[in-house]
């Protein structure tokens, strides 16, 4: 069965000079989601964590993403993820 893994994160990370880097602050995990199971119709995962503002998600087969309060990914909306990528996205508290 393919899956898609979400991790939350709070904030992005910083190089040593305070600077803010394009990756996560690992120390910064605020959620681990359950799988979510890749098929042929829309699912959305739990709500969002309060303090979650970057997640990571990783996919096992092709598919669609969407973020928001009812998201709904179709073929034609916001982001194509293909079998084994991983990408990280800046998101908002409870969202979905």
């Amino acid at each position: 069965m393919a899956v898609m893994t979400i991790v939350e994160f709070s904030r992005q990370g910083v190089d040593r000079d305070g600077r803010p880097i394009w990756a996560p602050d690992v120390s910064a995990v605020t959620a681990q989601q359950p799988d979510i199971a890749i098929g042929a119709g829309s699912l959305a995962s739990a709500a969002f964590n309060a303090n979650t503002r970057l997640i990571r998600v990783n996919v096992d087969a092709n598919c669609r993403v969407a973020f928001g309060d009812a998201p709904v990914a179709v073929a034609t909306n916001f982001a194509r993820m293909t079998a084994g990528a991983t990408e990280y996205f800046c998101v908002a508290p409870g969202q979905k």
